[in-house]
């Protein structure tokens, strides 16, 4: 994620800390200090804040060692004021391994309290309940409380949260990814909502959690409809068959000429009929806001995002060309080129698909009935 900063690994798995959880840090910091007129209470109350985040990773970890356990490898892990991201290379498909996923993070925080609660009542460390507040009272104590609460906060089922995430699993195994998906983003987003209004009349940071909740239901949900409707399609099923190449030896003067000569956006560069790269228009314009009209095209190509077969399941493309960051991908066949994956021909796909498939349900086919003749007595 752009703007972290890499605290180190864990496990295996690399943790960053976003720019922005600094910011929280210092209002909070100015916060309390200005509500205490104290610069040690105003440090216990960030300690205590960077505590709980110590705690959010180790809640993030317990999902990636979950996943690690299902063949899933994590990513990183990146603090942000509204929590921690755990980025999973894919997100379990099977239901119950989701639902054991889901609850993995929750139960380490319940661990940590746990273990918290043992050591106070070994040490005889409990104060009074009215005593504590974010600055005051046991810091052990107050951390105890934070965890619990951080357990209850996360298996609401407001999808894509922890207790959504369980809700979509439970509900896979009646109904399938598909539909239950479909609710858990639907419920997710009545939470949100409901987040949203809370936060207006008593907490404005809940209303940073509505927003993350709302857009990622729905995000999630598109993407289980589009894995839904790329599935059994190979590459050649969603592959553009026209299209233009370049030399290495064109210039991008040469490039613009075929950009503004049809609706292709990005350009294969082939060479003995073979694609060594990609001039994708963000590169090419760049390029000539720099003066560079008569630069060959391989100045300004991209190389990493290889080719792909015609026969690959679509599917596995398109994570491949995500992972890749990548809008174009030379798809191949016995060693030649012939098409071009683009994202936009595979929406546009989609799009018919979708059309098609509300045109079937709005007209079934009608069954004729079949003639039964009488044989004579």
């Amino acid at each position: 994620m752009k703007w972290s900063l890499k605290l180190g690994k864990l496990l295996g798995v690399d943790v960053y800390l976003h720019f922005t959880f600094l910011l929280l840090l210092a209002f909070l910091g100015f916060y309390y200090w200005r509500a205490t007129q104290s610069v040690d209470a105003a440090l216990i109350g960030v300690a205590s804040i960077v505590a709980l985040f110590g705690c959010v990773v180790l809640h993030e970890l317990g999902h990636a060692l979950m996943a690690r356990r299902f063949g899933i490898q994590t990513r990183d892990i990146t603090l942000l004021p509204i929590g921690g991201i755990a980025r999973l290379e894919r997100m379990p498909e099977k239901p119950m391994q989701e639902f054991w996923v889901a609850l993995a993070g929750p139960a380490v925080n319940v661990v940590i309290a746990a273990v918290l609660f043992i050591g106070l009542v070994i040490t005889g460390g409990f104060a009074p309940v009215e005593t504590m507040t974010v600055t005051g009272g046991s810091f052990w104590q107050r951390l105890m409380v934070l965890n619990l609460v951080l357990v209850g906060f996360n298996l609401l089922p407001a999808f894509p949260m922890d207790g959504g995430r369980v809700l979509r699993a439970l509900l896979a195994m009646r109904l399938g990814r598909r539909r239950a998906t479909a609710i858990a983003a639907n419920v997710g987003q009545g939470m949100a909502i409901l987040f949203g209004a809370i936060g207006f009349f008593y907490n404005p940071f809940l209303i940073f959690i509505a927003i993350f909740v709302y857009l990622g239901a729905q995000a999630e949900a598109g993407i289980v409809e589009m894995q839904s409707a790329l599935a059994g399609l190979r590459v050649r099923d969603a592959m553009m068959t026209r299209f233009r190449t370049l030399a290495p030896h064109d210039t991008l003067g040469q490039a613009v000429t075929e950009l503004l000569a049809g609706s292709q956006q990005d350009f294969p560069i082939l060479k003995d009929n073979q694609p060594i790269g990609i001039l994708r228009r963000n590169d090419l314009v760049k390029a000539l806001s720099e003066g560079r009209r008569n630069a060959v095209v391989t100045e300004d190509m991209g190389s990493h995002c290889g080719t792909v077969d015609e026969d690959t399941l679509l599917q596995s493309a398109v994570d491949s060309m995500r992972e890749r960051q990548c809008t174009t991908m030379p798809v191949m066949s016995a060693g030649r080129m012939i098409g071009l994956l683009t994202f936009e021909n595979i929406s546009e796909m989609l799009m018919v698909h979708a059309a098609m498939e509300r045109q079937s349900a709005s007209h079934p086919p009608v069954i004729q009935p079949t003639p039964i003749t009488l044989g004579s007595p």
